[in-house]
Formats: structure tokens, C-alpha cells, sequence
């Protein structure tokens, strides 16, 4: 008794160390993905550029694609793999600090712009692109802080220009910020002296700079000059951006010393003043599955027990003939479907996007994967997605060997090539309207061919391996056995109409992760940081229970109507939640962006179609093992003679 007296107990401990572990991964921990570095007074301090973006576009460029200063010679830093793929091109500048040395109004070149030149310039302030740059691996943000706002906000990078129109006029005209006011703010070792980079901040000006006689190395500009301490500290006498004008780059730059931590150095770019409608997510998605549990409940504990019980208690073959419902279908309801051999593959792909994002957001809520480490995500995702080819490979021949196939080898070559053919089919189109658009997003012919290389080189190895291993094992045998000769389907009710449960189906799921879509989406159009790999992580999990659980009310009422065909049905009706995803990523496109460029939407919806084409098969196959697991549950528990 007194063991039977401590279980609540017990359990109640459990479900409180759950959620502060839960709690604890929510609001996720930062492991640095690059080693701390020291500087010295007085050290060389090297400012990189990286590409132009604009979310007006989507399409980024180099940042030497238009005109800027250059320094004597443009060095290409190391790219990964993920970083080629988003288009990242980082190179070296002319802009160089020393260490904890203030400069004012350095100059950094001098130029007249021909008309090339400034429509080039016209263009991307036309479709404000930013100017991204990077010292000690910190991306460069602009302080800004609306009437509104509580705290200062940051912009990630900085406008080419601005268009406006001087005072008493009405036309428009085209500015540059041409002069750049750095601050490095860095964190001070008392006992060495050296100090950390945790901070790179601009404010970026239009100053219509003047000197006096004609342009040579050794011109001084008389509206910043740091010999008459005058600096710039206002865009009232701005820089036009017009053929034949004269424009002089300038900029300045400051050091404040800072108690933030080089460890903490991230928080300013990761903070999220909106958490709070991340927890609103979690507790919505929350209600969502407690309402199902409750139905499954119900299901389980009440209509299932009795039926079994009733029916295990039958004695004549008369009153078995008499029962109804899920009973009846006995002899058919592990009937292998039509095109079991591709639902085998399309369950194995799902097992391997599964296997992929499980690790990936366990990882990204550990913190591995650190924004520092820029393209270290889409690159996990790559390796985890090739090398999870074993999974699938397993988990394809294991159904297929149950469905009694004899051409592993061909539907194993199927689950190695029908998704990555139709993803690079789509990708090679969309490449190409980028490649026309002689943007910097373009995968280079060489990345292209390592992608091939990982597809043909391991991952299709590795799912001929796995589906070597899985075909060698038993085969998976159902509890009851199957009728020679089908049973004739029942004349079903409206609401059992195999699209109209289906697409009811796909709303709960998507109802679950809907509002946590908004921020993903976000992060990937609007350049955002996305980094509440906790909350995502919870999220998953709330939208593999859904995913289950509707599955298996919905199957429990198809089979209740004596409709035995729900193999292909449980796997459609939670993947259904990926066309109200796409459906929900057009109306964000209508609502939240502002592309006007044909390609630019394109490429939006042609990403987007990929994105609901891998969420289908991962909910499809979460819904597909929840159904198959219920009927053999439900079925073994039945006797038959």
C-alpha cells in the first residue's frame, strides 16, 4: 500500500522536472561558435563586407557590385556550404580601425559617378538594399528607436540611400549615406589589458562634403575635418545621387567600453521583446491537443474497451454477423493499398526529414548551432538530411516487405530519388531565374556539383544500406489475417467523404504551429535572427502529438463506417496541413511583404512550395505510423477465430 500511496506523488515530480526542463530548453543557452579573440591597443581591426540584401527583392549581390571604394585587392573570405547557399559573399574593405584609437572623418576615397554608375546606385535605393558588414564575426547593426518603442531596437545592416526631396520642392531625388559614424563598443580584461569585440553599431549620414581647389591625396574637406575637430553630425546638406557628381566616402569611428561579455555579445541581435506570443503559441497549441487527448481517451477507455469486451464475449457466428462498426472489417483492414510501393517511399522520406529535424532543433535549442556560425544550420540540415538516408531506406523496405513486395532494389531506388529529383528540379528553375538576375544568390556550378556529390555519392549509398538492412529482417505480420476476397464497402455519411475528413484533418495540425510559422517566416523574408530553438522545439513536439492524435480519431470513425481503406488516408490527413501552410504563406506574401518583382515572387512561392512539400510528408508520416500503430493495437485485442 505504501508503494501504491507514493505513485501520485511520483508522477507529480515527473511532470514538474518535464516542464523546467522544458522551460529551461525554451529559453535556450548560447555556445559560442567561434573562439574569443584579444585585442590589443593599437591592433588592426579589418571590416569585411558581406552582400547587399533587400526583403523588397529577396535577391542579394555582392557588395562590389556597385560601385563603392575598393581596397588595392578584393580577397574572398572561406564560404561553407550554407553560406553559398544563402547567397553570402564576404570580402575584405577599406575600412580599417586601430584598437581602442579613435578616427574622425577619415577619408576613404573620392569619385565622380558616370551614368552607369549612378542608375546602378538609383536601383538599389529604389529597392532598398542594405549594406551589410562584419568585424570580429558581429554582424553591423543600426540603434533606432521609434515614440512607441520602450528599449532601442536594431536594424541589421544599413540603407544605400534614401529618396526625398529638399524643402519647397516637390520633386524627388536620390541620396547616399556616404559618411558612416562607427562605434566598436568592446569588454575590457582589467588584468591583461586586452579587450574583446561586443558590439559593432553605425549611424550612417548624407553629407554633401566641400573642399577647397581640385582633388588630390592630400585635400582637406572643410565639412569634416578632424584637425578643426569638425565632425558630421547631421544629413541637413545630403549627397544626391546624380551623373557627374562629385561624392567623397567618409567615416568615423569610436570605442566604448562595455560591461556586456564577449559570451553575451549575441543577446543585443537574438533579443525577442515578443516572447510573450511565443508562450501564447505553446499554450494555444496546448489546448488544441488536450482537446484531442480527450477524444482519444474517450476513445480508448470507454468505446474501445467496451466493444472488445462485448465482443470477445460473443459465443454464436449469428450475433458476430449482427455486430457492426470497426469489428466487421477485420479480414481487410491490413490489405496492402493501391501504390503500396509508393507509399513506401513517401513514408521513408518522411522518416528521414523526421530524423533530420528532430536533431537539427535539438541541437539549434542546445545552441551548437550559434548564428555566429553563419550557415552552420542550412549545412547541419544538408549532412543530417544525406545522412538520415539510412532511416529511410530502413523504414520503406520494412513496410514494403509487409506489403509482400519483391522489387526492394526498385522501390529503394524510388525513396533515393523521387523527393531530391523533384526538389532539384525546382531549385535548378529557381537558380536559373536567379543566375539571370546576376544576383550573388546564385549556387555556383561547383556547389551545385557537391550537392550532387552528397545526393548520388552517400545519401543514396546509405539508403540502399539501410533498405538492405530492413529487408533482411521479418516481415512485420499483422494480427489478423486477410480475406481472400475484399469486402464491398458501406454507401458512407457526407462527413466521412475521404477529401472532406482529410482536409478537416490537416486543420488542427497547422493550428498547433500557425503562429510559430509567422516568426519562421519572418526570419527567412524580413532577414531576421531566428533563434528560440526552445519554443520550436516544444512546438514540434505539440505537432507530433496532433499530428498522432487526429490521425487516429479520424481513423476510428473511418473504420467505425466500415471503410477499410485507410492506409493512404491516414498518411493524406494530417499531411493535409501543408496545403493550409502554403495557403497561409501566400497570404503573408499578400500582407506582410512587399516583392513587387516578378522573379522575386516566384522564387517566394517556388521556396515556399518546397517548404509545404517536405512538411506534407513529415506529417503524413507521423499520421501514418499513429494509424498504424492504433489498428494493430486494436485488432490484436480482438479474438478471431
Amino acid at each position: 500500500m505504501a508503494v501504491v500511496g507514493r505513485r501520485p506523488h511520483a508522477i507529480r515530480m515527473c511532470v514538474c522536472v518535464t516542464l523546467l526542463l522544458l522551460v529551461t530548453v525554451a529559453h535556450s543557452f548560447y555556445l559560442p561558435g567561434v573562439a574569443p579573440q584579444d585585442f590589443f591597443k593599437g591592433d588592426l581591426l579589418k571590416v569585411k563586407v558581406n552582400k547587399l540584401t533587400s526583403i523588397k527583392t529577396q535577391l542579394p549581390y555582392s557588395y562590389y557590385s556597385l560601385p563603392y571604394c575598393k581596397p588595392e585587392k578584393i580577397v574572398d573570405s572561406a564560404e561553407n556550404l550554407g553560406e553559398v547557399l544563402r547567397g553570402d559573399r564576404i570580402e575584405n574593405s577599406p575600412y580599417v580601425f586601430k584598437m581602442r584609437e579613435p578616427q574622425m572623418c577619415n577619408i576613404v576615397c573620392h569619385m565622380t559617378l558616370n551614368a552607369k554608375d549612378a542608375k546602378e546606385f538609383k536601383e538599389k535605393i529604389d529597392d532598398e538594399y542594405r549594406v551589410n558588414m562584419i568585424l570580429d564575426n558581429l554582424p553591423l547593426v543600426m540603434p533606432y528607436k521609434t515614440a512607441e518603442m520602450v528599449s532601442v531596437a536594431y536594424q541589421h545592416g544599413i540603407d544605400v540611400g534614401r529618396k526625398g526631396h529638399y524643402a519647397g520642392r516637390s520633386e524627388e531625388k536620390y541620396f547616399i549615406f556616404n559618411h558612416l559614424a562607427f562605434t566598436v563598443k568592446y569588454h575590457k580584461d582589467e588584468e591583461t589589458a586586452a579587450a574583446r569585440i561586443v558590439g559593432f553599431e553605425v549611424k550612417p549620414f548624407s553629407v554633401k562634403h566641400e573642399h577647397d581647389g581640385q582633388w588630390d591625396d592630400k585635400t582637406r574637406l572643410t565639412t569634416c575635418d578632424p584637425h578643426a575637430k569638425r565632425s558630421v553630425t547631421d544629413s541637413n546638406s545630403p549627397q544626391e545621387v546624380e551623373e557627374n557628381k562629385e561624392i567623397v566616402f567618409t567615416y568615423d569611428v569610436e570605442f566604448q567600453e562595455s560591461e556586456i561579455k564577449w559570451a553575451s555579445r549575441w543577446d543585443t541581435y537574438l533579443y525577442m521583446a515578443d516572447d510573450q506570443i511565443h508562450w501564447f503559441s505553446i499554450v494555444n497549441s496546448l489546448m488544441i491537443v488536450l482537446f484531442l487527448s480527450g477524444m482519444v481517451a474517450m476513445i480508448m477507455l470507454r468505446t474501445l474497451y467496451r466493444d472488445i469486451s462485448k465482443y470477445n464475449q460473443l459465443e454464436t457466428q449469428e450475433e458476430a454477423q449482427e455486430e457492426t462498426g470497426w469489428k466487421l472489417v477485420h479480414g481487410d483492414v491490413f490489405r496492402p493499398p493501391m501504390n503500396s510501393d509508393l507509399l513506401c517511399v513517401y513514408v521513408g522520406t518522411g522518416v528521414q526529414f523526421f530524423g533530420m529535424i528532430l536533431v537539427t532543433i535539438i541541437f539549434a535549442a542546445l545552441g551548437f548551432l550559434s548564428p555566429s556560425n553563419r550557415g552552420g544550420l542550412m549545412t547541419a540540415m544538408l549532412l543530417l538530411w544525406v545522412f538520415m538516408g539510412l532511416f529511410a531506406g530502413y523504414a520503406s523496405a520494412r513496410l514494403y516487405k509487409m506489403f509482400k513486395g519483391t522489387e526492394w532494389k526498385k522501390m529503394t531506388l524510388k525513396t533515393a530519388l523521387i523527393f531530391p529529383a523533384i526538389l532539384f528540379a525546382i531549385f535548378f528553375v529557381l537558380n536559373a531565374l536567379i543566375w539571370g538576375e546576376e544576383s550573388s544568390g546564385a549556387v555556383p556550378f561547383g556547389t551545385m556539383f557537391a550537392l550532387v556529390v552528397l545526393w548520388f555519392g552517400i545519401s543514396v549509398p546509405l539508403v540502399f544500406v539501410g533498405s538492405y538492412v530492413g529487408s533482411k529482417k521479418p516481415a512485420i505480420e499483422p494480427p489478423v489475417k486477410t480475406n481472400k476476397i475484399p469486402r464491398q464497402i458501406p454507401e458512407q455519411a457526407w462527413y466521412m467523404n475521404p477529401i472532406f475528413s482529410i482536409l478537416i484533418g490537416g486543420v488542427l495540425p497547422f493550428g498547433a504551429v500557425f503562429i510559430e510559422l509567422f516568426f519562421i517566416l519572418s526570419s527567412i523574408w524580413l532577414h531576421q535572427f531566428y533563434y528560440i530553438f526552445g519554443f520550436l522545439f516544444v512546438v514540434f513536439l505539440i505537432l507530433i502529438v496532433t499530428c498522432a492524435e487526429i490521425t487516429v480519431v479520424l481513423c476510428y470513425f473511418q473504420l467505425c463506417s466500415e471503410d477499410y481503406l485507410w492506409w493512404w488516408r491516414s498518411y493524406l490527413t494530417s499531411g493535409s496541413s501543408a496545403l493550409y501552410l502554403f495557403l497561409y504563406a501566400a497570404f503573408y506574401f499578400f500582407t506582410r511583404l512587399n516583392i513587387t518583382k516578378p522573379v522575386s515572387g516566384v522564387l517566394y512561392f517556388g521556396y515556399m512550395l518546397i517548404g509545404s512539400y517536405a512538411f506534407f510528408m513529415l506529417t503524413g508520416t507521423i499520421g501514418f505510423y499513429a494509424c498504424f500503430w492504433f489498428t494493430r493495437l486494436i485488432y490484436s485485442s480482438v479474438k478471431i477465430d
